[in-house]
C-alpha cells in the first residue's frame, strides 16, 4: 500500500501514564478549540483539517478510556526524513488542534499539522499487524518501503 504510511499501535505501551510536564493542560481544556466534524467527508473538503475514516473512529472508541485521545505527531527520522508517531494521550497543549468525529478525537500539534494537513487517519487491520496510518497526505512527496516514513513536498 504505497499511499499509506503508519506506525504500529501497541495498546499496552500506549497506556503508560506519564506525569504532566509544566505548561501542559489537562484534556478538559476549553472545548472552544475543538474542531468538530459531523461525518467522514472527503479529503478535498478542507485541506487544513485531518479527516478520520470510519475504521479510525470505531477503533478509537474501542481503545480510549475517559479523556484519552489519539495524538498524531510528525518527527524527524525514518528512511525518508520524517515519520509519523501515534500515541494515546490525555493532555491537550495550547498549540494543539483537536479534530473530533463521532466521539473520537485526534490531536495534532501545530508544528506537525503543517506536515499532515488535508490527510486522512485510518485504522488498518491485517494478518501481520494492526495500526493507525496516515493516508492520502497531500504534504508528502514519497514514502519509504518501510511504510512509516515520508518526505515532504518542497
Amino acid at each position: 500500500m504505497a499511499a499509506a504510511w503508519g506506525l504500529s499501535l501497541a495498546a499496552a505501551a500506549l497506556r503508560a501514564v506519564t506525569a504532566w510536564p509544566r505548561g501542559r493542560l489537562p484534556a478538559a481544556f476549553p472545548r472552544s478549540q475543538v474542531l468538530r466534524k459531523a461525518s467522514s467527508s472527503s479529503p478535498q473538503a478542507d485541506e487544513g483539517q485531518i479527516h478520520l475514516t470510519d475504521n479510525c473512529v470505531q477503533r478509537l472508541l474501542e481503545i480510549t478510556e475517559g479523556s484519552e485521545f489519539l495524538r498524531l505527531q510528525v518527527e524527524g527520522g525514518g528512511c525518508s526524513g520524517f515519520q509519523y508517531k501515534f500515541s494515546l494521550d490525555t493532555v491537550i497543549n495550547p498549540d494543539d488542534r483537536v479534530f473530533e468525529q463521532g466521539g473520537a478525537r485526534v490531536v495534532v500539534d501545530s508544528d506537525s499539522l503543517a506536515f499532515v494537513k488535508g490527510a486522512q487517519v485510518d485504522f488498518s487491520q491485517e494478518l501481520i499487524r494492526s495500526s493507525f496510518q496516515v493516508l492520502n497526505n497531500p504534504q508528502a512527496q514519497q514514502g519509504c518501503s518501510c511504510g512509516s516514513s515520508f518526505s515532504v513536498k518542497l
